[in-house]
């Protein structure tokens, strides 16, 4: 996927620097509600990417307040700059989810910019059990979201200990519910392995290997896109080779990391009549990370069927 480009404006963040700081005091839980005579708090939580904000979401079960910030996806997130309103948020949080590993830098300057002691941040990419070189889209791997949802879960109890119950519940809740995403993976494995495929970066990585797809694209191509990066010109060669003499069967494209050099692959995948099948970074609007993960694997179902 992406290392996200470095362009903060000094004028800008040192702003942002200004306010955090006076707002970082602030950190913590909301002030807490009365339930039945009950007194809960509600933890306030900031999350780098609309997927993590979702899970998260979703295992707070009623006690978490979320604000995720990449979440337009029509935004490419390699172009993302961080605002006075991002900064305000983080300075507020009680607990903060990113996904590290050089993909949303910015957020390591939030953080910075209102330093607090006792705000927890979760790191997906140092929680991830199944790593792959140079991707660091490790929300794409299953087995990695069940390792951060329990990650997430025993924060939430640190954070809050009276909603142990609740947490333990909605994140037996959770894991079930990736079940039949697995059960999708392994349909597809058992039925189109070793198909050849291409992909227009890594951020797929994490599904095509689990399949057992056969991705034909030089991984210097993905890597270089992924990364904003023009790719090598041998590797444009390879590429659109493969789309033009039918060696590949279907076309992995992410929607929000284009460039001339993808939209011409796109293009000749379309003259060619070989299917394309559209990725994202961020979650749709109107989805959850499960049904999000699912729509993708039944599209690539489609086309592979096709």
């Amino acid at each position: 996927m992406s290392a996200m480009h470095d362009r903060p404006a000094r004028l800008i963040f040192g702003f942002l620097l200004f306010i955090t700081l006076g707002l970082s005091a602030c950190a913590g839980e909301t002030p807490t509600t009365t339930t039945n005579g009950t007194s809960t708090s509600t933890i306030t939580v900031v999350a780098a990417e609309n997927f993590y904000g979702d899970i998260v979401r979703q295992l707070g079960a009623g006690h978490v307040s979320v604000t995720s910030i990449l979440s337009d996806p029509n935004i490419d997130p390699h172009e993302y700059e961080s605002s006075v309103q991002d900064a305000s948020d983080v300075a507020q949080a009680s607990l903060v989810i990113e996904n590290g590993d050089d993909y949303d830098t910015w957020m390591d300057k939030l953080l910075s910019a209102s330093p607090n002691p006792n705000r927890i941040v979760l790191v997906g990419a140092d929680i991830a059990v199944d790593k792959l070189p140079d991707n660091p889209h490790v929300w794409y791997g299953i087995d990695n979201i069940q390792a951060i949802a329990s990650a997430i879960t025993a924060t939430l109890e640190k954070l809050d200990p009276t909603g142990k119950t609740d947490f333990e519940a909605a994140l037996s809740t959770f894991q079930k519910s990736l079940v039949p995403i697995n059960q999708q993976i392994t349909a597809l494995h058992s039925k189109y392995a070793g198909t050849p495929v291409g992909l227009t970066e890594t951020i797929y990585l994490y599904q095509t290997g689990p399949i057992g797809l056969n991705v034909l694209t030089p991984f210097d191509f993905e890597k270089a896109i992924a990364e904003g990066n023009d790719p090598p010109a041998d590797t444009v060669v390879t590429a659109n080779d493969q789309i033009n003499q039918h060696a590949i069967k279907v076309l992995i494209y992410n929607v929000q990391t284009v460039t001339p050099i993808t939209t011409n692959l796109q293009d000749a995948a379309k003259q060619n009549n070989i299917p394309i099948v559209p990725v994202s970074e961020t979650m749709p609007p109107g989805m959850t990370y499960q049904s999000w993960m699912s729509a993708q694997l039944n599209a690539l179902q489609q086309a592979l069927g096709g």
